[in-house]
């Protein structure tokens, strides 16, 4: 009888063992990819530094602003998640390959309102006291930047598609060749290495905006074949923008995808707000709370990883009608993130010294971040189960009830509070960590409630 309940009970446990394997089989390259596009960034932020401070901080805020754009225009096409792997699961080339169409037309007619934001800065960073130099630099910085939207958009489409898919080989290949490009032409062009010219930090924008095309160019090509049957149906031009543009399919694309926009521009712009306030702090604060968010950002790299296998995952369960696979998903892919997150929360807690240190010596810096690494540590289980929590709901095509949470969670509640208590109530940079801790942990909860809601019963195909 033992040995027929053992059996009973491995044979019971094995399809959440299979589903933990095959989440991790594809989150893994998703978080590789990330951390990819991240040190792009700081390849380009530690080379700056070399050359001088104006430049560090033109080129930093050039990037916070422009990535910002990005990601909500990133976050509009990510309705691509839903739509393709749920066709995926289906077995329905006909929509994976229009919605593909859809995906490319919508990346270009983005790629134009978002260049022209980021022609000039001048206003925005003079609204906040920035130096003239920093300003003047920072805007032609962001306007070599330009060059490279259109093809991180269109990157962002294949990528997208071939990720609802499973196929991540490819994308991982094309970053890690990106991330080579553009270390090298940095260093050339910067410091006007190997017979180029010395442009300084725009050198450094022309770089980005290189490897961004080389990015685009690796993966078209290495993605080539297993889009291949998705692409000969195409019908010359006239039939690509037929499909492409049809009004309904479209508008049903915009319907998903402007709300995840809205919550990754909502997240992303909170960070940007909290970092301007820090300032006030004296620069030591300043410096302390970005190494702490630094790390922070590391560490999010792998639930953000896992979110983007929840959506595919769950998207090809229901795609398929396999509400229990999809139900399994959730659940694995919950209990993976906050396990993993509390890993690094438990680094931050008992070993923030030593972490601090490996940014800076100077002991008043490490003291700064000292003191809201801790704080992180509650941060990072709050952030990472947010985040899979709305890669999961993203997998369902559900959109809007995440965007209007993080509203609600960082904007009417994290803020508000942070300032309350870094100001008012006197516990300076603490005040503000524990804002944004706060309205994390309010979006999580949220965002749980209605994973809760939602997958007590079928959930439809969309399209």
């Amino acid at each position: 009888m033992a040995s027929v309940s053992a059996s009973t009970y491995t044979k019971r446990s094995s399809p959440a063992f299979d589903e933990l394997r095959a989440s991790v089989r594809l989150a893994l390259p998703v978080v590789a990819v990330q951390l990819g596009m991240l040190l792009m960034g700081t390849v380009d932020m530690v080379m700056l530094g070399r050359l001088s401070a104006q430049a560090l901080a033109a080129g930093t805020i050039a990037h916070i602003v422009s990535f910002t754009l990005l990601m909500f225009a990133g976050g509009i096409l990510a309705a691509l998640d839903p739509l393709i792997s749920q066709a995926v699961g289906a077995g329905d080339r006909e929509a994976v390959s229009a919605h593909l169409q859809r995906g490319l037309v919508l990346a270009v007619a983005l790629a134009v309102p978002l260049s022209l934001l980021m022609i000039d800065l001048g206003p925005l960073l003079r609204a906040f006291d920035e130096p003239a130099g920093v300003v003047a630099d920072a805007t032609i910085y962001t306007r070599l930047l330009i060059v490279g939207n259109l093809p991180f958009l269109l990157f962002y489409v294949l990528r997208q598609t071939l990720q609802a898919m499973s196929i991540v080989r490819p994308p991982l290949l094309a970053i890690a060749g990106a991330n080579v490009v553009n270390a090298l032409t940095n260093y050339a062009l910067i410091f006007g290495r190997w017979g180029c010219p010395k442009l300084g930090a725009p050198g450094s924008a022309w770089s980005t905006s290189a490897a961004r095309w080389v990015m685009f160019a690796w993966l078209l090509l290495a993605a080539r074949r297993p889009l291949a049957i998705y692409v000969r149906g195409w019908r010359g031009w006239r039939g690509f923008a037929a499909v492409a543009a049809a009004p309904r399919q479209l508008g049903q694309l915009l319907r998903i995808g402007l709300p995840i926009g809205l919550h990754n521009a909502l997240e992303l712009s909170l960070f940007m707000t909290v970092a301007l306030l820090m300032g006030s702090f004296g620069t030591q604060a300043l410096a302390g709370h970005l190494i702490a968010i630094r790390l922070a950002s590391l560490s999010f790299m792998v639930p953000l990883g896992i979110s983007g296998a929840a959506a595919t995952r769950v998207g090809n369960a229901i795609g398929r009608g396999d509400m229990a696979a999809a139900r399994r998903t959730a659940a694995v892919c919950l209990g993976l993130g906050a396990g993993v997150m509390i890993l690094f929360a438990a680094a931050f807690a008992l070993v923030p010294h030593p972490l601090a240190a490996l940014f800076t010596i100077d002991p008043q810096v490490i003291a700064a971040a000292v003191r809201l690494l801790p704080l992180a540590a509650l941060f990072q289980v709050f952030d990472g189960t947010q985040e899979v929590s709305t890669g999961i709901l993203r997998g369902g095509a559900d959109t809007t009830l995440p965007a209007a949470s993080a509203l609600v969670g960082f904007w009417l509640i994290g803020l508000p509070m942070g300032c309350a208590l870094a100001f008012s109530g006197g516990l300076g940079p603490r005040g503000l960590w524990w804002g944004v801790t706060l309205g994390l942990g309010v979006v999580a909860l949220l965002l749980m409630g209605r994973i809760a809601y939602r997958f007590r019963g079928d959930i439809a195909r969309v399209g």
